[in-house]
């Protein structure tokens, strides 16, 4: 069983010691992304692991299904992981802050 929260169910401010995980490709990445998010490519993680830091980890991509599988991963690895179900879909239509790479708005894609 992997655990899974809702956008709806989180704090505005996530607590300090949460450590966002994205797992989407580079250019779903540069588009727009929770700000202060760390940034590493589900097919990259089992070579990138070590950059995850101890703790609790939520873990985002697009709509909830890679996250799953690296929150998975991550909870076989010794990681405290938690799935965010709907993703950056879900976490975009609530209205939460993004942030983006281009020169314009961010978004999900």
């Amino acid at each position: 069983m992997i655990p899974t929260t809702r956008v709806d169910l989180l704090p505005t401010e996530l607590p300090e010691d949460v450590t966002v995980l994205d797992v989407r490709e580079p250019e779903e990445w540069a588009a727009g992304h929770i700000e202060g998010a760390l940034h590493i490519p589900l097919g990259l993680l089992p070579e990138r692991v070590h950059e995850v830091p101890e703790g609790r980890v939520l873990v985002v991509c697009k709509v909830g299904g890679r996250s799953a599988q690296a929150a998975m991963w991550l909870g076989q690895q010794g990681h405290e992981t938690i799935n965010l179900d709907g993703g950056m879909l879900e976490w975009q239509a609530a209205g939460r802050p993004m942030v983006s790479e281009t020169d314009v708005e961010p978004t999900v894609i």
